[in-house]
């Protein structure tokens, strides 16, 4: 197998983007973060510290997503390196890690997609609920 040095630099526009996702999500859970522990300060309330631990959960998930996705691009520029050095199969399999970087990335994006959407339903059960009763 013939690894060009262009294929490693496919992964260039879609792992920018991802991370500026991953970005986006973290700078937004930080943001509830902030107000939750605020409110928590005034209230005392059982539901909230529960969903700040969620949200610990999900901020960790989101540094991991991050690094992850990090370490492909990382790789994946290590690879076009090494292709440029003529050294064809420690480039494919530096390639291939990047890609494994990235499928871990994207898994925990999954799992963290998952959490997100139980918490928001367990947010929402009451009124829905209220709503079948």
């Amino acid at each position: 197998m013939i690894l060009q040095i262009e294929t490693p630099a496919l992964l260039f526009g879609a792992t920018s983007l991802i991370l500026l996702a991953y970005t986006n999500r973290f700078l937004t859970l930080a943001t509830i973060v902030r107000g939750l522990k605020k409110t928590y300060k005034e209230k005392q309330n059982d539901m909230i510290l529960l969903e700040i631990k969620n949200l610990n959960l999900r901020l960790t998930l989101i540094r991991n997503m991050q690094m992850a996705g990090v370490m492909s691009l990382f790789l994946s520029v290590f690879a076009m390196l090494l292709l440029f050095l003529e050294q064809q199969t420690a480039g494919i399999y530096l390639f291939g890690l990047s890609l494994l970087g990235l499928l871990i990335s994207l898994g925990l994006s999954f799992w963290e997609i998952s959490i997100s959407v139980n918490a928001l339903r367990l947010h929402l059960s009451d009124l829905v609920d209220k709503e079948v009763k």
